[in-house]
């Protein structure tokens, strides 16, 4: 049984209802719940959380399936807050035990005191930003990608406390060019592409 914990990281805030994230997110806990050997716990930071209850699920949990949009070319502070406050909560109760370095030799092995080793996640986010914006020359992100680039700290984050990656999913375009059922087409070929080779 593969134990899935799905984290709607998207917000309501000023104009966002955090809808899009919302749907992505169902999307997951329906398709895992509908496939046996698996297993589902969700969590959406919109609504009231137990710190400690988060730790356990992160704990409990074979993958972990992060749902965010980027603002501002960043985590949203909601999101963010709760990465803060859960993985706080989790030094040395499950989540990071340490840096990893010791007094005696401060210099080596910083980030490598995580706790969560054998597990593995995988991430989803939404942009205003069309691809191009990250694949043409002279376009704002430079050639650069979204996990080369803006994600770059929330991939190290996940490997301090020992997690690999999945491979991950971007969802570009969805303001001024919205196609929902095409985009949750592509998710769920994506998701049984990644679960169907996981093992």
């Amino acid at each position: 049984m593969t134990k899935v914990f799905i984290i709607n990281g998207g917000q309501q805030f000023g104009h966002s209802g955090g809808r899009f994230n919302e749907t992505v997110s169902a999307a997951s806990a329906e398709f895992f719940t509908n496939r046996p050997g698996f297993e589902v716990k969700t969590t959406n930071i919109n609504h009231a959380y137990d710190l400690q209850e988060e730790v356990e699920k992160y704990k409990w949990a074979d993958v972990v399936i992060y749902h965010t949009p980027i603002w501002w070319f960043q985590l949203p502070h909601g999101f963010k807050a709760y990465i803060d406050k859960v993985f706080t909560e989790g030094h040395g109760k499950g989540i990071y035990k340490s840096d990893g370095r010791s007094s005696a030799n401060p210099t080596i092995n910083y980030g490598t005191g995580g706790m969560l080793h054998g597990k593995k996640y995988m991430v989803t986010t939404s942009w205003n930003a069309p691809k191009e914006a990250f694949t043409l020359p002279d376009e704002f992100f430079q050639q650069t990608s979204v996990d080369d680039g803006i994600l770059f700290g929330f991939h190290r984050m996940n490997a301090f406390i020992g997690m690999k990656p999945l491979p991950g999913m971007h969802f570009h375009d969805i303001e001024k060019n919205a196609d929902i059922p095409r985009d949750l087409g592509k998710y769920t070929a994506h998701l049984e592409n990644v679960f169907t080779n996981l093992n």
